[in-house]
């Protein structure tokens, strides 16, 4: 009977250095790194757009001539920044042309206004071909939405446009986003 006993302990103590040893195994660790990279970024699309992409200013008749006309185009640009930005405007040349005619630029006023998700210092400027702040200091962030109004006052209508032949008047406006 001693020799059962010691067999049954012997037996017992093998089982309890192989469970440890399998126990040891299972326990091991390995460490990794895990890398986020991140990059500034700084992206501009033309959001909801009027007629195509085009802002239209019909003058039809003398009303028209005599009144303001403002054309509000509701998130006009879509804009995502890492950082902090500017918004700017310029057109690509100092007259709206068609065919040999010309009307000068600073004809037209360009506001950004509330009620886009974009947030900062919201500004005025009359058209010129040099970059002007449109928004300054805007904030970071993705999706942020941007209202522009594209406004030509009565005094320009029926000084300015008033008396050049009829047509169709073209200049592109180019709009930048700066990272501060």
């Amino acid at each position: 009977m001693k020799k059962q006993i010691l067999i049954a302990a012997l037996s017992l103590g093998a089982i309890a250095l192989g469970t440890d040893h399998v126990r040891a195994q299972n326990s091991e660790h390995v460490t990794k790194s895990v890398n986020i990279i991140l990059s500034d970024v700084i992206a501009m699309d033309i959001g909801t757009v009027a007629s195509g992409g085009t802002v239209d200013f019909n003058y039809l008749n003398t009303t028209d001539y005599n009144s303001s006309k403002n054309v509000t185009v509701p998130n006009s640009l879509v804009i995502i920044s890492s950082k902090n930005f500017d918004v700017k405007v310029k057109s690509e040349g100092t007259h709206f042309v068609s065919g040999a005619n010309a009307i000068p630029v600073d004809v037209l006023q360009v506001k950004a206004i509330p009620g886009g998700s974009l947030m900062g210092t919201m500004n005025e400027v009359t058209l010129s071909t040099t970059d002007q702040v449109l928004v300054s200091n805007a904030s970071s962030g993705a999706k942020q939405s941007l209202n522009i109004a594209y406004s030509i006052s009565a005094e320009k209508a029926s000084k300015v446009l008033l008396g050049k032949p009829q047509g169709t008047y073209t200049q592109k406006i180019t709009y930048t986003a700066t990272a501060l």
